[in-house]
């Protein structure tokens, strides 16, 4: 995924920002997809894969650090995973 294609995506609110949140939207089975920065820790992307595997959602892992993955999405702190909404996915499959 490109940082243009993350960006559309926070502008439409169709992505979920930070671990704690990903984690709890794969636990309600709301996400299609989740992205991982290239540098996310180790016990982060084991509990990732355990619950989007349970869930049977795809985890792409980024080529950008979760430094960068912060600054594009214009937040102040370091963000390690992203995940995409079911309704989001819908609405991009319209178009």
């Amino acid at each position: 995924m490109s940082v243009d294609e993350i960006k559309k995506m926070l502008k439409s609110g169709s992505l979920v920002i930070g671990a704690e949140s990903t984690v709890k939207a794969l636990r309600k089975n709301e996400l299609v997809k989740v992205f991982l920065a290239s540098n996310a820790p180790e016990g982060l992307v084991n509990d990732i894969g355990h619950y989007a595997a349970i869930a049977k959602v795809e985890v792409e892992r980024l080529e950008i650090p979760n430094d960068d993955l912060g600054v594009v999405c214009k937040k102040p702190f370091l963000i390690a995973c992203i995940g995409l909404k079911q309704q989001a996915a819908a609405e991009k499959k319209k178009f």
